[in-house]
């Protein structure tokens, strides 16, 4: 049958290292067995070493590939990526209202892996403003959601004081990424729109090859969402998968390497609902 397919969607910023960005998320939705399409936001040069220069297409562009998409599939979920400034969240946040792509999954780039703020300000309020009010589920590390939540965050209180400010901001769901952490397990929260909260933990792994983490967990989760997987257990599906990618790393370039796309789920995370 036709659209029968699981059918996903990520918006973001094509990565020409192939760790991160468009590449990471269609590689993780292939490999959770979703059929995986683009909205291209920015073009960059990067490699496993850092981001050399970067280019964003033209806004009417991006019209353009939501109308294609609108036009001729069937698609149940949607994840955004790194969205460039704050123009183009705005820009984002006009088509995702005119289109019906299903659950939005928001992962809120905004911190490079050496700490530099990759968003201006302008950004960083049309995310907290205008995007995550549409998000059903929003997935920052640490830096990010101290960003959002405009707090310092040293602590599991601290992450859910974080968290909880996020859904006042409107997102639905939210996890906060504990592994920046660099705890003996790291430790994620979630907390889901019903008010159930639950800590996901799993060995903390030690390797450089972390590029693309986030894409590939929000990528995860959004492709599950598309097969009509409820979303805790999309969750839980997403962690896995991120830990058996972090675990099994491969070894390519001379800085950060990327995560193995291909690896199988972890049986090493555990839930704890509190």
């Amino acid at each position: 049958m036709v659209n029968s397919t699981p059918q996903v969607v990520t918006i973001a910023g094509s990565d020409s290292g192939g760790g991160a960005g468009i590449q990471a998320d269609l590689k993780t939705f292939q490999a959770r067995k979703a059929f995986g399409m683009s909205i291209v936001v920015a073009l960059t040069a990067q490699n496993t070493l850092g981001v050399q220069s970067a280019l964003p297409v033209p806004l009417d562009l991006i019209d353009s590939q939501f109308a294609s998409l609108k036009a001729d599939f069937r698609i149940g979920a949607v994840k955004t990526g790194m969205l460039f400034n704050g123009a183009y969240v705005e820009n984002v946040v006009k088509n995702l209202k005119e289109v019906d792509f299903g659950p939005l999954i928001v992962d809120p780039v905004m911190v490079a892996k050496g700490g530099h703020q990759l968003l201006d300000q302008d950004a960083i309020d049309a995310i907290q403003d205008k995007l995550l009010p549409l998000a059903t589920l929003v997935t920052p590390n640490i830096p990010e959601a101290e960003i959002i939540a405009d707090m310092t965050i040293d602590s599991e209180a601290d992450m859910l004081a974080a968290g909880l400010k996020l859904q006042g901001y409107g997102a639905k769901n939210v996890i906060v990424k504990g592994g920046h952490s660099k705890a003996e397990r790291a430790r994620d929260l979630v907390l889901l729109e019903n008010g159930e909260q639950l800590w996901l933990s799993s060995p903390w792994v030690n390797t450089e090859n972390t590029h693309g983490t986030g894409d590939t967990l929000s990528a995860a989760i959004a492709a599950e969402l598309s097969k009509g997987t409820d979303l805790k257990d999309a969750i839980i599906i997403g962690k896995q998968f991120i830990q058996g990618a972090i675990a099994d790393g491969i070894d390519v370039g001379h800085g950060h390497g990327p995560t193995n796309h291909w690896a199988d789920l972890s049986d090493e995370v555990v839930v704890e609902s509190e």
